[in-house]
């Protein structure tokens, strides 16, 4: 197993750093730096960016408008996006792309994918209900077929994005009767649809970033139903495959070490730099030292990726997505530790994005709290821990 990368590599990852220093408006750059929440706009112009360079749907096949990378380079471009710090696309460009070149028809394909490339159409993913978000095969909205349609009805919740969205890729039951993994569909679902009302969820950021989704008698066409009837659930495991490369996220949190490191130098504690505070050092060297483990394992598992054939999902990404967020939290426990007293006050339009005019403190320690607040639920997003533990006891250490 290799876990050097070779000269071709480290050329890739050269322009991949170049383009990322150059090509992102300074205005958005310095949003991203300050932690600041992306607007609409940001995220679509972006997209728009990396479209033009061909790298907006890395995941995706050449045919489709894909760069055709393997996991080794995106592994690579996505550390050093993560690095820059350039904006993240939104996750679900690529999951609900795949799922539609994997899965859909002809058809499909022509109408939906080169709108989801270029963000033209915004979707959200309806997973997650209010008893049926780590258990997700216990999914409860139905969709009753009637004719060329599906009468959907049922809720989802925390669904991100939903009250900006064009469609929704949702998972519904259309067999009652089967046991909880099977009789699963996967519907692209229009969120003009009549009968679907989205309310606002507050995050504990203060912010309305998630939502409520409600489905009372919303008539679905079967030509938007992505592959088999009864099948979604398979579809859903398979999106999951593609995430194996970067879902540790080890370029987020190096990057907040560094980003730690420059700010304590200008934080005075005791009337020196806390840079220099010997117990600051010490929980930083403690950080690096489990996020070089945590690098290393996650390359491992790219190079065992380079040898599988398909996008099974490998049960080690567990390992990867529990420790990384972790990590990533704990990352975000530094830079709010390094903030101090000046994260306190409360300033949501900078948050926003917003100027603010009455940000006295530096700019960065305005973002400082919002930020580690919506940390928390980073070990929850993709599958909480607790269910990945049970991943990892299964098909990892075969208890």
């Amino acid at each position: 197993m290799i876990l050097q990368f070779t000269e071709e590599e480290n050329s890739f990852r050269h322009e991949v750093r170049t383009f990322f220093k150059t090509a992102m408006p300074q205005d958005m750059r310095q949003r991203v730096v300050l932690g600041q929440r992306p607007t609409r706009e940001d995220l679509i112009n972006w997209q728009r960016i990396l479209d033009r360079k061909g790298w907006a749907v890395p995941m995706w096949p050449v045919e489709y408008g894909g760069t055709g990378w393997n996991a080794v380079q995106q592994y690579i471009f996505s550390e050093e996006l993560l690095q820059a710090p350039a904006l993240a696309p939104l996750p679900h460009v690529n999951q609900i792309g795949v799922v539609v070149i994997a899965q859909g028809t002809e058809e499909q394909k022509q109408r939906f994918l080169p709108k989801i490339r270029t963000m033209e159409w915004w979707f959200c993913q309806g997973f997650s209900e209010p008893g049926s978000g780590s258990d997700l095969a216990s999914l409860k909205t139905r969709a009753v077929r009637e004719g060329d349609d599906y009468i959907v009805n049922g809720q989802k919740l925390w669904t991100s994005q939903a009250h900006r969205a064009d469609w929704m890729y949702a998972l519904v039951r259309t067999d009652p009767n089967a046991r909880k993994q099977s009789g699963i569909s996967y519907l692209m679902i229009d969120m003009k649809t009549p009968g679907i009302t989205v309310r606002p969820v507050t995050s504990i950021d203060g912010i309305h970033y998630l939502n409520e989704v409600f489905f009372d008698n919303a008539r679905v066409p079967v030509a938007n139903r992505l592959g088999e009837e009864n099948k979604g659930w398979d579809y859903a495991k398979y999106t999951l495959g593609h995430e194996r490369a970067t879902i540790a996220k080890v370029g987020v949190s190096k990057g907040r070490v560094s980003t730690a490191k420059q700010r304590a130098a200008y934080v005075m504690q005791n009337g020196k730099p806390l840079s220099e505070d010997a117990r600051f050092r010490e929980r930083l060297a403690a950080l690096e030292v489990e996020l070089k483990a945590l690098e290393i394992t996650n390359m491992r598992v790219v190079a065992e990726s380079m040898k599988q054939q398909g996008h099974k999902q490998d049960p080690k990404s567990s390992v990867l997505k529990m420790k990384g967020s972790e990590l990533q939290q704990a990352t975000l426990e530094m830079l709010l530790d390094v903030a101090g007293p000046q994260a306190m006050p409360k300033r949501a339009d900078f948050y926003l994005g917003m100027d603010d005019p009455e940000v006295t403190q530096p700019a960065w320690t305005a973002t400082a709290a919002p930020v580690f607040y919506m940390g928390r639920a980073v070990s929850i997003f993709g599958g909480s821990n607790e269910i990945q533990h049970n991943i990892i006891a299964k098909n990892v250490l075969g208890l």
